[in-house]
């Protein structure tokens, strides 16, 4: 009788212990820190393909997980907020841009982005001339900066 007492007391007991244990695994959440296998540069790559898609939401994870390491990374948020109508947004990527990288295409991209919008056309001429003066080989600066010049003397024309 004695054994079988002690065969009992031994089988709750590993019983317990089992339960316990499937328990504490199936409860508490595992916490995994996964490396990112991706350079910055391959998220801006990875994001441009998303970009080229229309998969803008997707292109944005790309890019911000990029700017972590990569200032001008900025600069492609600011381009797929602008596509997505999100002025707001967008001028803060390209302030961001031209503050931690000096880009100059984000100095033409946000002139281009107070010029679509009819804003702040002197702050985005003095934009526009920086992105000139940065890189007086890009034609595309040089258009802005034009168009800017001319809608800003025709408001003036028109006061």
């Amino acid at each position: 009788m004695e054994k079988n007492w002690l065969l009992d007391a031994s089988y709750k007991a590993l019983s317990v212990m089992i339960v316990a244990l499937a328990l504490a695994s199936c409860v508490f959440p595992r916490i995994a820190v996964l490396h990112d296998p991706l350079t910055p540069e391959e998220h801006i790559n990875l994001g441009v393909s998303y970009e080229k898609k229309g998969e803008l939401d997707a292109a944005l994870e790309q890019y911000q997980a990029a700017s972590k390491k990569l200032s001008v990374a900025y600069l492609y948020i600011g381009n797929v907020y602008f596509q997505k109508n999100d002025a707001k947004h967008a001028e803060k990527a390209y302030k961001k841009a031209i503050e931690r990288a000096n880009d100059a295409q984000a100095y033409n991209n946000l002139a281009w982005l107070y010029y679509t919008r009819d804003q702040h056309l002197e702050e985005a001429e003095k934009l526009a001339r920086k992105a000139v003066e940065l890189r007086p080989e890009a034609d595309d600066f040089r258009d802005t900066l034009e168009k800017i010049i001319e809608k800003r003397s025709s408001v003036s024309e028109r006061r």
